[in-house]
C-alpha cells in the first residue's frame, strides 16, 4: 500500500503555514446533512472496508483544499454509528445518555429533536440520510423495534417517533418572508453532526499551530477509494491521541471519522458511511406528513412551555448565557486542544451531607454519588474532585469553581492553581 509519508514543507502540514492554508483548514465542507446533538458518535473501525488502494500521492495542505473546495450538495446514504465515551451510569439505571440529558420526559419528549438525538451519546446506531442542498435533510435512527426520523424541508422541521407514534413540528421565524426559506434557528444542534462532513469540519476548525496534520495512506470506505488524513495535538496535555478522516479521492467529501482517545482502545468518536450515493435523492425523501392517529407537539408552544418551568426554579426566563453571568460567566482559559473552560462558584460548594446521615437526605446521596465517581484532587487553590471520561475530564473545585475540557487531570489542577 503507498503511504503518503509527510516530508517538510511538502507533504507534511503543522497548521504554521501561510494565510492560504488556514484559510483552507477554517472552511467548511459545503455538505449540510440533517444531523444530531452530539459530537460523541462514531462508526467502528471495521466498516472501513478492506483492501487500501493504489492512489497518487496527495499533500495535506493540498488535501485540506480540496475538502474546502468540494461542492457535493446532494447525497444519501447510510451511517453506522458508535460512541465509547466512557460515561459515568447514574443512579437510577440511567446511563451516559441519561447524563446528557436525554430519555423521553415531558410531553412529545420522545420526539423532540433536541432530546431524542442526545441518546446517540452512547452505544452503536444505524442511521440513513439524505440531502438536496441546505433547505432539504433527513436523518433516520433505525433501531430494532422502532424509527426515528428528522426531516428538514425548507421552512419546516419534523421529528417523528413510531414507538410512540409522536410528531414534534417546528417553523422557522422567518416562514414566508422574503419568498426565503431558512432552517430554523433555535434547533442548530438538531441540525449538525451526523455525518463525517460535519466532523471533518470542527475537526480541521480547530487546527493551527498546536495541531500536526498529515497524509497516512489510503483506505476503501463505503466503497469507494479515499485518502486518510490523521490530525494529531502537539499539546501533550490533550486527551486526544489522534482523529483520522477518509476523504473521498473523486470529490473531497469526508466518508469516515474516528477519534481515538490518547489512553487508545476502541474509538471514541467515529462515524463513517457504510454506503453513499451522490445522486439527487428524490423529492418525497424530505416529505413528511404525520401518520393517522399520532399525537402532534408545536415546537413553538414546547419550547414556551419549558422556558416557564425552567423560570419557576428561579431562572425566571433566562438563557444559558445570562445564567452562566450569574455564576461569575464562562471564561476559556489557554488555547488549542488544551482549552479549559472555567465558570467561577458561588461559593456553596459540593454537598457535603453533613447533617444528614450516610446516605440519607438529598445532601448525602449527592455526596455519596460524587465520592463513587469523582477523585479527590488539592492544590494551592484548596481541594475538589475531578470527574471524567475518555475524553473530557472536569474538575470542580469545593467552592463550586468548575473547570472542564479535553485535557488531563493534571492540566485541570494546575489551571486552578493558576486562577487562585
Amino acid at each position: 500500500m503507498p503511504r503518503n509519508e509527510p516530508t517538510e514543507g511538502t507533504d507534511g502540514w503543522d497548521g504554521e503555514g501561510s494565510p492560504r492554508r488556514r484559510k483552507a483548514v477554517r472552511y467548511a465542507v459545503p455538505v449540510a446533512v440533517a444531523g444530531l446533538a452530539a459530537a460523541t458518535i462514531g462508526l467502528v473501525p471495521a466498516f472501513a472496508g478492506s483492501g487500501s488502494p493504489d492512489l497518487p500521492k496527495i499533500s495535506a495542505q493540498d488535501l485540506i483544499a480540496k475538502m474546502a473546495k468540494s461542492d457535493v450538495q446532494q447525497l444519501s446514504g447510510t451511517v453506522r454509528a458508535s460512541a465509547d465515551l466512557g460515561l459515568p451510569s447514574l443512579p437510577g439505571g440511567a446511563g451516559g445518555a441519561g447524563a446528557l440529558g436525554g430519555g423521553k420526559g415531558g410531553d412529545g419528549g420522545s420526539a423532540d429533536p433536541q432530546s431524542k438525538l442526545m441518546e446517540l451519546a452512547s452505544g452503536a446506531h444505524t442511521l440513513r440520510v439524505a440531502a438536496d442542498g441546505p433547505d432539504k435533510q433527513r436523518v433516520s435512527i433505525v433501531d430494532k423495534a422502532a424509527e426515528y426520523s428528522l426531516v428538514h424541508n425548507g421552512n419546516d422541521v419534523w421529528g417523528y417517533d413510531s414507538g410512540s407514534n409522536t410528531a414534534f413540528h417546528h417553523t422557522a421565524p422567518e416562514a414566508g418572508k422574503h419568498g426565503k426559506q431558512h432552517a430554523p434557528k433555535d434547533l442548530p444542534q438538531g441540525l449538525q453532526n451526523a455525518t463525517p462532513q460535519d466532523l471533518a469540519k470542527q475537526a480541521l476548525q480547530a487546527a493551527g499551530d498546536t495541531t500536526s496534520v498529515t497524509v497516512d495512506g489510503t483506505a476503501k470506505v463505503a466503497g469507494r477509494d479515499a485518502y486518510q488524513l490523521l490530525i494529531k495535538p502537539k499539546q501533550t496535555a490533550s486527551t486526544v491521541g489522534s482523529i483520522r478522516i477518509a476523504v473521498d479521492a473523486a470529490n473531497g467529501v469526508p466518508l469516515k471519522f474516528t477519534l481515538t482517545p490518547k489512553s487508545g482502545g476502541a474509538a471514541a468518536i467515529d462515524v463513517g458511511f457504510t454506503s453513499v450515493d451522490f445522486a439527487k435523492p428524490a423529492a418525497s425523501t424530505f416529505a413528511f406528513t404525520p401518520p393517522k392517529g399520532a399525537k402532534v407537539v408545536k415546537g413553538d408552544e414546547a419550547g414556551a412551555a419549558a422556558q416557564r418551568e425552567y423560570g419557576k426554579d428561579g431562572a425566571h426566563g433566562k438563557d444559558m448565557k445570562a445564567v452562566t453571568k450569574d455564576m461569575g460567566g464562562l471564561n476559556v482559559l489557554g488555547k488549542g486542544w488544551t482549552s479549559i473552560a472555567t465558570v467561577k462558584g458561588d461559593g456553596s460548594g459540593l454537598p457535603s451531607g453533613k447533617g444528614e446521615g450516610k446516605g440519607k437526605g438529598s445532601g448525602g446521596d449527592a455526596a455519596a454519588f460524587l465520592d463513587s465517581i469523582g477523585d479527590k484532587v488539592h492544590g494551592s487553590f484548596g481541594s475538589g474532585r475531578v470527574f471524567s471520561t475518555r475524553l473530557v475530564n472536569a474538575l470542580v473545585t469545593d467552592n463550586g469553581t468548575l473547570y472542564v475540557g479535553a485535557v488531563d487531570k493534571q492540566a485541570l489542577v494546575d489551571a486552578a492553581n493558576a486562577a487562585k
